[in-house]
């Protein structure tokens, strides 16, 4: 990533940091200020439903990614973190999005404690500067 825009990414019990893209839906996410979403959890996944105003390049969704990678599922309009194995996942334990999705970002050093961020709980993101 060249140009990249961090975000602090906070739960009930920890805090992270990631750098986003610099993509259309990356910016919107970034220039949103701060935003409190709900988390849903599938295995290793957390996704938030996070509508944007921006048209989604279609052509860039996929469905393997690794761990630690932030991205955005077009279809419901869902901010995603993926920190480890989901059901999809193969025996190398890499995350795979039961839908396509587009790669914005990764998040900073280790993001394994999001297992423990619960199921219907919050999740803010907010920009560093």
């Amino acid at each position: 990533m060249e140009n990249v825009s961090k975000v602090k990414i906070r739960t009930r019990n920890a805090e992270f940091e990631a750098e986003l893209d610099d993509s259309d839906v990356s910016n919107s996410i970034w220039l949103s200020k701060q935003v409190t979403l709900d988390i849903n959890m599938i295995g290793g996944m957390i996704y938030s439903e996070l509508p944007l105003d921006v048209v989604v390049p279609k052509g860039d969704c996929i469905t393997k990614l690794e761990k630690g990678d932030v991205a955005y599922w077009p279809g419901p309009g869902a901010f995603c973190i993926f920190y480890g194995p989901t059901p999809l996942s193969g025996e190398d334990g890499n995350p795979v999005s039961p839908y396509p999705v587009i790669k914005i970002g990764k998040m900073i050093g280790d993001c394994s404690e999001l297992e423990n961020a619960g199921d219907r709980q919050r999740l803010v993101i907010e920009p560093t500067f």
